[in-house]
């Protein structure tokens, strides 16, 4: 059972626009990189499950894009183990939400000098934890759907979401009532949110792209620019403490 204080005058809060919310996510990022990497690695170690369980070796498949030279009309979507790959990478995403939320837990903390343990990561599964699954249920068959139509669509339905996790945790919301509220918060300040959605997801691939074991380091960057968006538009949350 958890309590809801008000915490302490501390901490920062952006302006609501794209350039202080991404500053405002890479300050508190910088504090709580070690716990975001914990993130990472847990969700890499499920990654390589899924890999072995469906004998489909998804970082082989990147080597095989590179050698079509830009040229994808010849690469095959029929491979042996791809769509169970799939269909249990959307689960490990969906049961590893959770996680997302505890670093968002943690960053609160951290932007409000209040102590961090490590027990906090794992917040999201004590708290709210029916409606963070449903949530990130619904937006993955969403954000699928929006995948599945020619891949760009997904880029303009991403940032309606964005601040969802953190309503989850910090408003104790339910699920469908988490969806309704991002979506008229993002619907009413849409720029920002797509440019700091943009900007944001392109930084959490940055490690990909310039080494592939950096992307361990960024990925969860995702997840800081939804807490400082939800600061900028919701302000400094209150602090959330157990009996």
């Amino acid at each position: 059972m958890s309590d809801f204080n008000e915490f302490d005058q501390q901490g920062s809060v952006p302006n609501r626009d794209t350039g202080s919310i991404i500053s405002h996510a890479f300050e508190m990022y910088k504090g709580v990189i070690l716990y975001a990497l914990v993130v990472s690695i847990l969700f890499f170690i499920g990654d390589l499950i899924i890999q072995a369980v469906s004998k489909y070796n998804m970082w082989g498949s990147f080597r095989d894009f590179r050698d079509l030279n830009g040229d994808y009309s010849n690469y095959s979507w029929n491979r042996p183990g791809l769509s169970l790959y799939y269909t249990f990478f959307g689960i490990l995403g969906i049961f590893l939400s959770p996680l997302y939320v505890g670093l968002i837990y943690i960053t609160n903390k951290f932007n409000t000098k209040v102590h961090i343990e490590f027990s906090d990561l794992f917040i999201g599964y004590r708290q709210n934890l029916g409606n963070i699954l449903l949530y990130s249920l619904l937006t993955n068959i969403i954000l699928w759907i929006s995948l599945a139509m020619c891949i760009i669509p997904v880029f303009f339905v991403f940032p309606l979401f964005l601040i969802g996790y953190p309503i989850l945790l910090f408003e104790n919301l339910s699920a469908v009532d988490a969806l309704s509220k991002t979506y008229h918060i993002a619907k009413e300040n849409y720029g920002v949110f797509l440019g700091s959605a943009i900007l944001g997801g392109l930084i959490s691939i940055a490690g990909f792209l310039l080494c592939c074991v950096g992307i361990i380091f960024t990925i969860p960057f995702i997840s800081i620019v939804m807490y400082s968006a939800y600061c900028a538009y919701q302000g400094k949350p209150r602090q959330i403490t157990y009996k």
